[in-house]
């Protein structure tokens, strides 16, 4: 809607409207971004593992990328492990929110 909004008062035109609304649904659906984003291969599974596989997935990753148990390591390596778990914890949550999609 904002697209739609935004293309009728760059153009004050009503094709204007129309083309700012394609554009904002591009923009949603990812269409320019360069590689897709695939949740199940950072946890390293395919799409048809059952929740246990992807809960023993999850849990073997976190624990070798969490933070709090790389305690005595350079800055830099801790900097890279949390933004590995971050990766780590949109994945999982990724995953439950699709698989929980009525």
């Amino acid at each position: 809607m904002l697209g739609f909004i935004a293309g009728w008062l760059l153009t004050r035109h009503p094709a204007g409207a129309v083309l700012g609304l394609a554009i904002g649904h591009a923009f949603d659906a990812d269409w320019f971004r360069a590689k897709k984003y695939d949740p199940y291969a950072v946890l390293g599974i395919t799409e048809d593992a059952s929740e246990a596989e992807i809960d023993r997935a999850y849990r073997r990753l976190i624990t070798q990328y969490h933070p709090d148990r790389l305690g005595g390591i350079a800055e830099d390596l801790r900097k890279q492990a949390e933004e590995k778990a971050r990766e780590i914890n949109h994945a999982y949550d990724r995953i439950k929110k699709l698989r929980n999609k009525p």
